[in-house]
């Protein structure tokens, strides 16, 4: 029954847990923790790790930031909240129905 429930939410929860340790993440510093897995392999240069730190950047207000760290992370961000709305209306819908 957990794993029915877990499976059926996995994606909602990763991208709330996501956003949420980005907006508690500070991209300003270099030797802040790290949620990529590249750099935590020791790589220096990560292709996500520029839109990780826009988003970053968003949620702690700084536009100008936001945008010379990746031009896309508004965009993303807009993205990623819509798509955990969508999931969390579908979910809640779901529940409405019977036998699921």
């Amino acid at each position: 029954m957990i794993r029915k429930y877990f499976n059926r939410y996995f994606e909602l929860i990763f991208w709330i847990v996501a956003l949420i340790c980005l907006a508690f993440t500070n991209p300003a510093g270099e030797s802040h923790f790290s949620l990529c897995p590249l750099k935590l392999l020791g790589f220096t240069w990560c292709p996500g790790c520029g839109l990780g730190h826009a988003i970053s950047y968003l949620f702690h207000g700084d536009i100008k930031s936001s945008f010379h760290a990746h031009w896309l992370g508004i965009p993303v961000l807009g993205g990623l909240l819509y798509r955990i709305y969508t999931l969390a209306i579908g979910h809640k819908y779901s529940f409405d129905k019977p036998g699921q």
